[in-house]
């Protein structure tokens, strides 16, 4: 068989689309492309093996190893999580809990607006003057929960 003649061949097409998936995957790494060249390359051995397997036939067996070797995977992530350096990452509103802000609009009633870096938030906590200096503990619903900041400094004894 003549290279031209495998490269015309359904099974060695799966297998090239499996290596373009696989490079793919190198290029933008989103833990995805992957599952699929696995599919395509089974898909491709298949057709190779068997080969005058319909086309049909081959789209439904891409359609179901990419169910099963996307399934397979998300399970692999569940069981084995990666690990990180920082948790948080992509959790911006996390990453606020702890700091310390300052009141723009007096907080009464419960309700009121704290700066955070160079925007404004909605705060709910203990009643605050205007430019008091409170502590974000948690966060409801995209508002801040604040309860007052200890003062800075020590009391001077």
């Amino acid at each position: 068989m003549t290279l031209e003649a495998l490269l015309a061949h359904p099974g060695a097409l799966w297998l090239t689309a499996a290596v373009l998936l696989g490079i793919g995957e190198l290029a933008i790494p989103g833990v995805f492309l992957v599952f699929l060249a696995v599919a395509a390359a089974i898909t491709g051995v298949a057709t190779l093996v068997l080969a005058d397997l319909p086309l049909a036939a081959q789209l439904l067996s891409f359609a179901v190893w990419s169910g099963v070797t996307v399934a397979i995977g998300k399970r692999w992530y569940r069981d084995y999580p990666v690990e990180t350096a920082d948790p948080l990452l992509n959790d911006r509103v996390s990453r606020l809990i702890g700091q310390t802000v300052t009141v723009i609009a007096p907080i009464r009633g419960g309700e009121g607006r704290v700066r955070v870096g160079d925007g404004a938030w909605p705060a709910h906590g203990p009643d605050a003057d205007l430019d008091a200096q409170v502590r974000i503990v948690g966060v409801a619903a995209g508002t801040l929960l604040v309860e007052p900041a200890e003062p800075r400094g020590g009391t001077g004894d």
